[in-house]
């Protein structure tokens, strides 16, 4: 028998980019030679490690799941305890972020708002944008133009939109998470492997590469804000990104500015060592509380019934888990000099209805009230109408300053065990039930139309809050609760509901309403539990090839 020594034989090959999707008009803008060539060496460095913090979340998912329930770390105890240490803070353009406007970066809604006197935008390539090819790059396009003063739009019915305002909020853009995949553009490593690229580094890559020298020369600077992290490793790997950019671009180390959402469980846990990974790097946190949320049932969905949260609507920022999460947040923020950005209130004006928009107004100031005394640096707003109303209030607070880095919070001494309390002792009922179903039905079916933010009943849903809707409804099932008039919450029962609304939608030639509720059923109803709608729903629906 003849043994082989020495090392085996390896076949390398080059690092290479492919584009698979349909090309469109200007694509060739974003997709240049050079930009490809940057994604390749993203995703040699880095695609590896990503595929390593993937699986470090199910491993956690897993223990949760089986009754371990998350601590503070201990091996990162020194970190904590070390109070020198401070993160970069604000870079140019990020000083005063007291009212922040989110939303897609289609021209329309990049134009309006530019226009909406907001101090940050939120430029969503993640949870207000669906991922269709289209949006992708065509968000791209919106924002290299905006960046450089030449986005202007024209309306298939006429009506033209252009940036008129003298001061236009500073752009932070958020790429999709680690999680989530773009098969419209294929990495083959040096094993010669085949796979689809990282959302993340190709919405990530493609903006600072094209823009980041254009930022600094507009005296702001390339900002990102960083979704659904759930460990320091995680926020580690970002910031190796991040520096291995800067340097390949030749750009002075620091100079990206990242805020990091703290929207999943496990990440509540690590506020200060995601700071401290990303310190050179990082503006502050924020409070992504409708992620949060479906985070909580996400991992506790299958641990009984004191896990169970009651309607949607019943789950309010002031519930004891989302009032312990919010003050350790601002506590650890400004312990280490970073800004503390809270969330979006759903509530919307609708201009065709006074008394809603009215009630709007009051839930939306009543929620900047409690953000600004808890001592938030800033807020976020979905629709302009909405500035005014959140401003006024952080106004009263703030007054001249532009933060409250200042206010330390010493009177916040926040417990694991207060994170995870979510004991609100308030029922089901059959309309909390019919909601979600209603409302998931709904945003899924506009979402397989391209859309990613959408006005539901006077609620702004998007990815998250349609989540929280279908992860609820699975978790009902599986935990065999009923609803307040005592009727068992089955799968029967919510097959019952999702006939109900397809008889209450207006059903339009091309809609997506069948798909949709096709997809429901699998992710609410299903025995498995997807970690995310989004994945099932992309691969199957949004993922398009060009045939030549």
């Amino acid at each position: 028998m003849r043994t082989r020594t020495g090392p085996i034989p390896t076949q390398t090959h080059e690092p290479a980019i492919e584009i698979a999707g349909r090309l469109g008009p200007r694509y060739d803008e974003i997709l240049t030679p050079e930009a490809v060539g940057f994604l390749a060496e993203l995703h040699q460095r880095f695609a590896a490690r990503r595929h390593d913090r993937l699986a470090d979340r199910m491993r956690r998912r897993f223990e949760i799941g089986n009754g371990h329930d998350p601590q503070f770390r201990h091996d990162t105890r020194h970190i904590r305890e070390d109070a020198e240490w401070r993160v970069a803070g604000a870079g140019p353009g990020l000083e005063d972020r007291r009212v922040e406007i989110t939303g897609p970066t289609d021209p329309k809604m990049t134009i309006n708002a530019l226009n909406s006197g907001a101090r940050v935008w939120l430029a969503d390539q993640e949870d207000a944008t669906s991922p269709t090819w289209k949006n992708v790059i065509e968000g791209q396009l919106s924002l290299r133009d905006a960046i450089r003063g030449e986005l202007s739009f024209t309306s298939p019915e006429g009506k033209e939109y252009r940036v008129t305002a003298e001061r236009t909020p500073t752009i932070v853009m958020r790429p999709r998470g680690w999680h989530l995949t773009e098969e419209h553009i294929r990495f083959t490593d040096r094993t010669g492997r085949t796979m689809a690229a990282s959302g993340s580094l190709v919405d990530f890559g493609l903006y600072f590469f094209h823009n980041a020298q254009q930022l600094i020369a507009n005296a702001r600077g390339p900002y990102f804000y960083i979704a659904k992290l759930e460990s320091s490793e995680e926020a580690r790997l970002w910031d190796d990104v991040f520096t291995f950019s800067e340097q390949r671009l030749g750009i002075p180390h620091g100079t990206i500015r990242a805020t990091v959402l703290i929207e999943t469980l496990p990440a509540a846990f690590e506020m200060e060592e995601i700071l401290f990974e990303l310190r050179d790097h990082c503006a502050g946190l924020n409070a992504g509380r409708w992620d949060y949320i479906f985070s909580i049932i996400k991992n506790y969905r299958g641990r009984g019934a004191r896990f169970v949260l009651p309607d949607r609507s019943e789950v309010t920022m002031t519930v004891p888990f989302m009032r312990a999460y919010t003050e350790l947040l601002v506590k650890t923020c400004h312990k280490r000099g970073a800004f503390a950005i809270g969330g979006m209130s759903a509530f919307i004006p609708n201009r065709r209805d006074p008394e809603v928009t009215q009630r709007a107004f009051e839930k939306v100031a009543a929620d900047k009230n409690r953000e600004a005394g808890d001592g938030f640096d800033g807020t976020w707003v979905a629709h302009p109408d909405l500035i005014p109303v959140a401003m006024a209030e952080f106004d009263a607070v703030l007054g001249e300053r532009p933060n409250q880095l200042d206010r330390q919070r010493p009177d916040v001494e926040i417990e694991a065990s207060q994170l995870i309390d979510v004991h609100i002792g308030r029922p089901i009922t059959a309309a909390g039930v019919h909601a979600n179903v209603s409302v998931a039905i709904r945003y899924l079916e506009a979402w397989l139309r391209g859309l990613g933010a959408v006005a539901i009943d006077n609620l702004m849903e998007d990815a998250a809050t349609a989540e929280i809707s279908r992860s609820q409804v699975w978790q009902w099932i599986h935990q065999d609760r009923a609803t307040e008039d005592g009727t068992a919450i089955t799968r029967e029962y919510v097959e019952g509901l999702i006939g109900d609304v397809l008889g209450e939608v207006e059903r339009r030639d091309g809609d997506r309403f069948d798909d949709a509720a096709a997809l429901f059923r699998e992710v609410a109803l299903g025995q498995d539990f997807p970690a995310f709608l989004t994945l099932p729903a992309y691969s199957r629906y949004l993922v398009e090839t060009d045939p030549a």
